[in-house]
């Protein structure tokens, strides 16, 4: 019995251990081969489909090591300065896009914040024409239906304005998260994997 591989389990590798796998021909996927086959029993048929799988498994462990090799050298080289840093430029633009994308979003929650200033401002002031108009309403009673007109409106205007308001603050409420909280932390990781 042959304990070697046979050529059904070697691969031809072009180009050598920094080869691409482009390169690699498995000879297993061959057919009609001219080469005799040294067993074509059925005991020698799962002995060689183990030792295909052990093969394939050295094959991916092979090549996980070299890719960790690569991958460790360059981190090592750039860490002491001897190479340049490994730049993937698909993801420096979206990096780029993310920054560009926060500072908009900064603008728009510094005018959202600057709307519930003035908005909330307005609400208080209707709701202090509604009380006024209603305190008129009292002392005039020749004008007391428009007064009364004018005072319901005001305090139906400001009702509505509080739930507008409560909706502007949630809108600013999650605009922050998204900004100072979610975007923030995000460019907190990309500086770290920059570092």
């Amino acid at each position: 019995m042959v304990s070697g591989p046979n050529l059904n389990e070697t691969s031809i590798v072009s180009g050598g251990y920094g080869g691409t796998a482009e390169g690699i021909i498995p000879t297993g996927a061959i057919k009609g081969s001219a080469l005799p086959q040294p067993h074509a029993g059925p005991a020698a048929g799962g002995e060689e489909i183990v030792r295909g799988i052990a093969v394939e498994k050295f094959d991916i462990v092979k090549k996980w090591g070299i890719n960790t090799y690569k991958c460790t050298k360059q981190l090592i080289s750039e860490r002491f300065g001897r190479g340049s840093r490994t730049v993937d430029l698909e993801l420096e633009t979206q990096i780029e896009l993310l920054r560009e994308t926060k500072r908009k979003y900064e603008c728009v929650l510094q005018l959202a914040r600057a709307l519930t200033n003035h908005f909330y401002s307005l609400v208080q002031t209707q709701h202090a024409l509604g009380d006024a108009f209603a305190d008129l309403s009292q002392k005039s009673p020749e004008l007391q239906e428009e007064f009364g007109y004018n005072a319901e409106t005001q305090k139906l205007l400001c009702k509505n304005g509080e739930t507008l308001l409560g909706a502007v603050n949630f809108f600013v409420s999650s605009i922050n998260t998204l900004v100072n909280k979610t975007m923030e932390d995000t460019l907190m990781t990309v500086k770290q994997y920059e570092t």
